[in-house]
């Protein structure tokens, strides 16, 4: 497999994926309906604005119902925020969005208002219905589970589950949760692909030494037959650490999800053995975000007490 080169056109180095969703919504839906999936933009210094901007026109090319965001709008910090607010606001359409670690880690509350302000719904373990060409499609949001924000009980029991669903989380292990309660199709992100992903490198490094179930594209069946739903991990646009991706599927990328058509066969791979972390990586996590927060409070209050000063 070559190396994936940069081209002059941004737009040229993103794939564009397109799907059929799963029975259950093709036989609860009157018609299809188009949905976006964008994730991990890492809006910083290590993904180019170019790309970003390329991500939202492709984006509007498609002409989606409804964009949906899974997550890692930030890198390492929220000097980036107002970017972030200008580029996710010219996507047009409605806009549905969940939250992922980085984000916990820089500052929730502000991605949080920074999407809000670019006209995006943010769901924090909940459920929302939005009508599209006149049918009703539920989307059911989990907050992010790596760093320990995940309540999929909370979310599961504000949802009508009556309705078509969409599940949106940043780590794609929690969609096992969501298909027993009729959310079929999950969208997930997190993994960049691994980024490189010649000679399987990313199955290695993300499947057998991470732990993680699912590394890259569709798992589970949207048939309804060998599993109760299906989940897709996207490569998503930016990164945190290098930017370089190798390999087809390390592709930054939009994926094009027509809800209510035909699934097509053969698509799902068989998910990764995956490896709980442990409950004291998990606490370690959640201690993560609590120090983090604290140092922006102190950040905070020592930059206030400055302006107080020097007024």
């Amino acid at each position: 497999m070559a190396f994936t080169l940069p081209k002059s056109d941004p737009k040229q180095r993103i794939a564009v994926r397109r799907f059929a969703g799963t029975r259950p919504l093709q036989a609860q839906l009157d018609a299809p309906l188009t949905v976006a999936h964008l994730t991990d933009q890492h809006f910083g210094r290590v993904t180019s604005d170019e790309l970003q901007w390329a991500a939202a026109e492709l984006t509007n090319e498609a002409q989606p119902d409804l964009t949906v965001l899974t997550g890692d709008y930030v890198a390492h910090s929220l000097d980036y925020l107002g970017l972030l607010t200008e580029v996710i606001g010219a996507i047009r359409g409605p806009k549905v969005a969940v939250l992922g670690n980085h984000d916990h880690w820089a500052g929730a509350r502000q991605v949080r208002c920074a999407l809000e302000r670019a006209g995006v719904q943010v769901l924090m373990n909940e459920a929302t219905v939005y009508s599209l060409r006149g049918q009703s499609l539920q989307l059911v949001g989990l907050d992010d589970a790596y760093t320990g924000h995940a309540d999929t009980g909370r979310a599961l029991a504000t949802m009508d589950p009556s309705l078509p669903s969409l599940g949106l989380s940043h780590i794609a292990e929690e969609a096992d949760r969501l298909w027993g309660a009729g959310v079929s199709l999950v969208l997930s992100g997190h993994t960049h692909s691994g980024q490189i992903t010649v000679g399987g490198l990313h199955r290695f490094m993300l499947g057998k030494l991470a732990g993680h179930r699912y590394v890259h594209g569709l798992y589970g069946c949207r048939h309804g037959e060998r599993a109760e739903g299906a989940v897709y991990v996207s490569a998503g646009i930016g990164a945190s650490v290098f930017g370089l991706r190798v390999g087809e599927r390390a592709r930054p990328e939009v994926a094009l999800f027509e809800l209510g058509t035909s699934a097509e066969q053969g698509l799902e791979q068989a998910p990764h053995p995956g490896r709980r972390p442990s409950d004291r990586k998990e606490q370690q996590r959640e201690e993560a975000v609590a120090r983090k927060r604290r140092r922006r409070d102190r950040l905070a209050r020592r930059a206030s007490l400055l302006t107080l000063a020097e007024d």
